[in-house]
């Protein structure tokens, strides 16, 4: 079954031949004049000293485990193979997240140009440069799927079908491994980075002094658009990478005992190469008209990835039918994850776009000041958790039962797998739309420090404005796939375990070890969120320190006449990320770890119950609160309510100062979180079971 591995390949290979026609595409546009150029410049310098900072922790700490796989395997612990591919599934991660902002630095300023003549060639600049970061993550994720399903069903060619299956799903897992701590680093760092610069630079620019957002004389202006780069781009990138080759894992994993064989796991690799290909054709139906509405220009991101999700639900139905005959109710479980993805993020934009009442009604509590903007925020974020919850409980419910679950419980756990991958089958440009945000931010940021006419900015406010609200529906299906992808995950560590220890497990919810790993997952959000929102604070503390004692001892900086040290703020938030985002990434890996030894497998199935269901609301819930706060500011300056500078706009700011780190790092850290701690455990379930207190 060689040829199997061949079809993802041939579909990354399109990706690349794509990528590259869309960098060409790019780099031909206009850069605009010298200072364009060089803010730019900046900018990029700021990135890569922080990226390349950032991936020499990613390295020792992918060395130590790379010698911890190997010692497993000598011990019989793990497949041959596992350290190897764990390594593979670290570098694809941050390969994808390097190119995605090397394109990012190179287009923001190109935006700024084409937004002197066309609000439509600005989008498609910001938009091209997306897809690069969304197709880059699919066609690294198929070819590292390809290339190890053609090593391991060589290697494991004369071994039974069933067994030669669950090695290469062990494998596997671990190259998911490698790409969910590379992606939490690169999240929780990246997060730190840009909400400790932005929170700063806003509390003393907007607040104290009274001066624009990007305005050339704030000191952190350029650390903030650097950070949009490191940590929206890179760690969204490696987010998603994560969850897309986690769900195929998943579905290659649970392929064996719902009975499917080789056509199980043939279905979720052929199915996501012909979503890729899906995703390709769409990008050329985004367009738009020359009006800033953003009903307008959601519009013309919508016709891309509405056009992808009927493609894909093409495909799925040939594919379906060609590879799992008689089995056609997976083609439902594959609608129930791709109809569900949609839905949550057509909710997530309701409750945080400011065409809508949610986020209206936070602009409209800054009247009475900043504890009832807070107020209204955080209230609109829990009741926005209720309905995407809804929404995946039914997908999971409906590609249990409709892919057969109820005559066979595994062939609806296989289902359930398959939605996960429906949901992220057209992340090629869903991720687009998402990743444009930052350069359209990056591209308002430019536009304002070369002092670029009115016109520009207001297209770059409209493009930037829009950006809010498809990260917010980016975070938000970013939030619902893992949530799906982790069950699929516990369902695999379930299998994983039983395997090992036959007829000897129940999982029963009145064993106490259970309950006591329920809670003490429950828990854990909060004390991971805590971690990451206090690393904001203080990073944030150092920032405005800094600015202002630029302010205050750099003579001319206020008139205009002096020059600010950019470099000293980035390098204040490059050492405070890289400081921060040790304990809680280090944590989250270990602790699967010491609950199965002091809890058992019966503890470690607890905590990822408990980790699964309120991180899914709690991520949900910051996610959409952040968001909400920063689109009732933008909707308050665009004149409502008294515009700039007024005392509405003031705690309008100081919201949007609270949801950063809400939204931009502890909640989309949150869906790694789940993730890497159910990976963790399926590959450490044997030593867990060999070396239990219980």
């Amino acid at each position: 079954m060689n040829w199997i591995g061949v079809v993802p390949i041939i579909g990354a290979l399109i990706c690349a031949v794509f990528v590259r026609f869309l960098i060409r595409k790019i780099k031909s546009a206009d850069e605009g004049d010298a200072e364009m150029k060089k803010v730019s410049a900046a900018v990029r310098e700021g990135a890569f000293a922080y990226l390349k900072r950032q991936y020499t922790s990613v390295g020792i700490y992918a060395a130590f485990f790379f010698v911890v796989l190997i010692v497993m395997e000598l011990t019989n612990f793990l497949p041959l193979f596992s350290g190897a591919a764990f390594l593979t599934g670290t570098l694809c991660s941050a390969l994808a997240g390097f190119i995605g902002m090397n394109i990012a630095t190179q287009s923001s300023h190109r935006t700024t140009a084409a937004a002197r003549y066309s609000l439509n060639g600005a989008l498609r600049i910001a938009f091209s440069s997306g897809a690069v970061m969304g197709l880059t993550v699919v066609g690294l994720a198929l070819a590292n799927l390809g290339i190890w399903y053609l090593i391991l069903n060589w290697y494991y060619r004369f071994w039974p079908e069933a067994e030669a299956i669950r090695k290469i799903g062990a494998t596997l897992f671990c190259a998911g491994m490698g790409a969910s701590g590379q992606a939490l680093f690169a999240r929780v760092g990246g997060g730190i980075f840009t909400k400790g610069a932005d929170v700063g630079a806003d509390l003393v620019g907007k607040i104290e002094i009274g001066i624009p957002e990007d305005d050339p004389r704030n000191p952190a202006v350029i650390a903030d658009n650097v950070g949009d780069n490191v940590g929206d781009i890179v760690g969204m990138g490696a987010d998603l990478y994560e969850s897309y080759l986690g769900s195929i894992v998943a579905a290659i994993a649970l392929s064996v005992a719902a009975g499917l064989s080789y056509g199980g796991v043939a279905l979720p690799m052929i199915f996501a190469s012909a979503a890729a290909v899906a995703s390709i054709a769409a990008t050329f139906f985004v367009r738009t008209g020359e009006k800033t509405s953003q009903a307008q220009l959601l519009t013309a991101l919508r016709r891309g990835t509405y056009g992808a999700s009927v493609l894909t639900a093409i495909f799925a139905f040939i594919l379906v039918r060609v590879i799992t005959p008689g089995h056609f109710g997976i083609f439902w479980a594959i609608m129930a994850g791709l109809v569900g993805g949609n839905l949550i993020g057509l909710i997530t934009e309701y409750f945080t776009s400011d065409n809508y009442r949610p986020t209206k009604q936070v602009a409209e509590s800054a009247k009475t000041g900043p504890a009832t903007v807070i107020l209204e925020g955080i209230s609109t974020g829990m009741f926005s958790t209720l309905t995407p919850v809804l929404v995946v409980v039914i997908a999971c419910l409906s590609a249990y039962y409709l892919s057969g679950g109820k005559a066979l419980p595994e062939l609806g756990l296989y289902g359930i797998a398959m939605a996960a991958v429906g949901m992220l089958s057209t992340l090629g440009i869903t991720l687009a739309t998402d990743a444009y945000g930052p350069v359209a931010d990056n591209a308002g940021g430019n536009a304002e420090m070369t002092h670029q006419k009115p016109e520009v900015r207001e297209r770059t406010d409209a493009l930037d404005s829009l950006g809010n609200t498809t990260a917010a529906t980016g975070k938000g299906l970013a939030i619902g796939s893992a949530a799906l992808t982790a069950l699929a995950l516990l369902v695999s560590f379930r299998d994983q375990v039983i395997l090992l220890v036959p007829g000897k497990l129940t999982f029963s919810v009145m064993d106490p070890n259970l309950i006591a790993g329920i809670f003490i997952g429950a828990v854990y959000p909060f004390f991971f969120c805590s971690m990451t929102i206090k690393a904001v604070g203080r990073c944030a503390q150092q920032i405005v320190e800094e600015v202002r004692r630029q302010f205050r001892t750099i003579v001319g900086l206020m008139e205009g006449k002096a020059k600010p040290d950019y470099a000293r703020a980035v390098d204040i938030c490059t050492r405070g990320a890289l400081k921060e985002m040790l304990p809680p990434s280090i944590i989250t890996i270990v602790t699967p770890i010491a609950v199965g030894i002091f809890l058992g497998v019966e503890g470690v199935m607890g905590l990822l119950v408990g980790a699964i269901t309120c991180g899914f609301a709690v991520a949900l819930f910051m996610a959409n609160s952040g968001a909400a706060w920063d689109n009732a500011k933008k909707y308050i300056e665009r004149g409502h309510l008294g515009g700039k500078k007024s005392d509405p706009h003031k705690a309008a700011v100081i919201g949007d100062t609270v949801g950063d780190p809400f939204k931009d790092t502890a909640g989309p850290s949150l869906n790694i979180m789940i993730k890497l701690m159910a990976i963790v455990s399926i590959v450490f379930s044997a030593f867990i079971v060999k070396f239990s207190l219980f």
